[in-house]
């Protein structure tokens, strides 16, 4: 007689079964109904790397990834499937990364499985919802859960959530849970509550408030406090420092609105908490050494519209308000808040080669975005960032012009121009180890430490017909710092509402003498990075396919800024809703 065999799944693949199983009884039990909604959305990189060493894209010991050695091929995907029934809403996704570098720019992550799922239920005046959550309080400075793929960013709230309706103009929430880390789950426990209300004291008068309040508790694990106390142990008895479970963050906001004027405020106060220092971080470029402190943050939005005029003025003040699920996690890891960036995202290639991310140890800044209309044609815009740390040393400053010119709806043209000072020994660690400017760059002044660029930047759009246009990119970023200057240019062909070609090439200005730099600067020089791509879409489905050749630097979407290593190959991407 042959044994009886007992198969023993593995602890999250039984995590991942369950939601699973749960998902599909439901769906056949309810497909029937009438009132039955079923949506989803598939999502795919493809990146095909072709070695090229003599651009850098290469891997070890060159800083680039191992897929140009060896695995050749990266991928990631993301499909969700979406179903609404008698007041339920659910959903599962699946998620599949195959050696990509998103994770880790400079290696290769390979894995898959249940990246979310979620139960909601609307029950008179309560709101039920279990599984894998994303929300936000305010702005987001204290708490926000929410996906953003680009960066590898997905902080959903592994728990449950309760929301009541205490009228039709306030309303309150509670959450508590766990955060995700692609496939697993920190350790730390998340809890926190807000209410948000809506006030409008004379219905006949355009003057209305929308105050709210929050709070948010993180309660460190049995492991973080070991590694913590572990970590300190190797400090001198004066570093000595204390630790707590317990760590809380709480805001205040409010949105006013009177006539043509919307004001938002909103300030947050961090009960003490164990993160590394601002001064070890600095000077290594590493975490430094661990300190007990708390913290502050405060922001402000004062937005003007009327009559073809638009004015916003932000302002901002960070200290210490570094909110994590513990404090070992770097990057876009553990991130349980989100701090508003004070610069603009720039959308064309050169302007976007020096972007400013958020400095949460310290960073105190203001940004002016102004744009008037002078007539149907002629419209002109200004941007102003200008951002310092708490000690009083600029980080960054941005003043970006722009003109817009339409005739006869054939086409358009915008010129603009970008002043930048950046301080790259900050936000890149880059500079010479031997200038002691560079290893304590906020005490520094020198030009050592910064990037001055100036940039003119045009784009021209031609209608041809309806249906055919030209669209047309050139860019110029002039200094002698970092990799010097380049040049960027692209033409878009589309062909509504199926095709868009594209050709694109920035190309790496040679320096006017290469003696006077280090081979760093000069190891580009003379370099061409083209791109050739073309994009089909029909209905709700967008096929891309191009082939790239990508300098290092900063990428940025949603705010959050991360870098990038020279890229070389095919990309692939399909994104289908239905």
């Amino acid at each position: 007689m042959l044994p009886l065999r007992t198969h023993i799944l593995e602890p999250t693949r039984m995590k991942h079964l369950l939601p699973t199983a749960l998902f599909a009884l439901t769906l056949s039990g309810l497909t029937a109904q009438n009132t039955a909604r079923i949506t989803g959305n598939l999502q795919t990189n493809g990146n095909f790397f072709i070695r090229d060493s003599i651009i850098g894209a290469a891997g070890p010991p060159q800083p680039g990834p191992p897929q140009y050695d060896f695995q050749k091929f990266g991928a990631e995907s993301w499909l969700a499937l979406n179903y609404s029934n008698w007041g339920f809403d659910m959903g599962i996704r699946f998620d599949l990364f195959n050696n990509s570098n998103l994770l880790n720019p400079s290696g290769a992550y390979t894995d898959e499985g249940i990246g979310r799922w979620y139960v909601h239920k609307k029950i008179d005046k309560f709101d039920l919802a279990g599984g894998y959550l994303y929300d936000q309080i305010g702005s987001g400075i204290i708490f926000r859960a929410y996906e953003e793929r680009a960066l590898m960013i997905d902080n959903a709230l592994f728990g449950v959530k309760v929301g009541y309706d205490i009228n039709d103009n306030w309303k309150v929430k509670a959450f508590t849970g766990r955060q995700k880390r692609q496939f697993n789950i920190y350790g730390s426990v998340i809890r926190g509550a807000a209410v948000d209300g809506f006030i409008r004291p004379d219905s006949t008068k355009n003057f209305t408030l929308a105050p709210g309040a929050g709070i948010v508790a993180r309660t460190n694990d049995d492991e973080t406090i070991n590694r913590i106390v572990n970590e300190v142990a190797s400090y001198a008895p004066q570093d000595s420092i204390g630790a707590q479970y317990n760590t809380y963050a709480m805001t205040l906001f409010n949105t006013l609105t009177a006539g043509d004027f919307s004001w938002y405020m909103e300030g947050a106060y961090k009960t003490k908490d164990v993160i590394f220092n601002e001064f070890e971080r600095q000077v290594t470029g590493a975490n430094g050494k661990l300190v007990n402190t708390d913290g502050y943050m405060a922001y402000t939005s004062l937005t003007f519209a009327k009559r073809g005029l638009g004015i916003t003025l932000e302002g901002k003040y960070t200290k210490n308000f570094r909110f994590r699920t513990d404090p070992f996690q770097i990057g876009v890891q553990g991130q349980i808040n989100y701090l508003p960036p004070i610069a603009r995202q720039n959308t064309f290639r050169l302007p976007a080669r020096f972007a400013p991310n958020t400095q949460e140890l310290g960073e105190r800044g203001l940004q002016l975005d102004a744009k008037y209309s002078i007539n149907k044609r002629l419209s002109i815009g200004l941007n102003v960032a200008d951002i310092y740390n708490l000690d009083g040393v600029e980080l960054y400053r941005e003043i970006a012009p722009e003109v817009t010119y339409k005739k006869d709806r054939k086409w358009q043209a915008l010129l603009g121009l970008q002043f930048l000072k950046y301080n790259i020994a900050i936000y890149q660690f880059k500079g010479d180890p031997e200038d002691p400017r560079d290893i304590l760059p906020w005490i520094g002044t020198g030009r050592e430490n910064f990037v001055d660029a100036f940039t003119p930047y045009t784009e021209i759009l031609y209608k041809f017909t309806p249906k055919k246009s030209l669209r047309l990119e050139a860019q110029y970023l002039l200094t002698d710092d970092e990799f010097g200057s380049w040049v960027n240019v692209l033409a878009e062909w589309g062909w509504a509402p199926h095709w868009l070609f594209y050709v694109s090439d920035m190309y790496k200005i040679k320096h006017r003498s290469t003696g006077e730099f280090t081979p760093e600067q000069t190891r580009y020089d003379g370099l061409h990075y083209p791109t050739v791509g073309v994009v089909y879409t029909h209905r709700a489905n967008r096929f891309s396919l191009a082939y790239v050749k990508q300098v290092e630097g900063i990428n940025c979407a949603g705010g959050i800024c991360r870098y990038e290593p020279t890229f070389s190959g095919v990309r692939l991407n399909v994104s289908s809703s239905f």
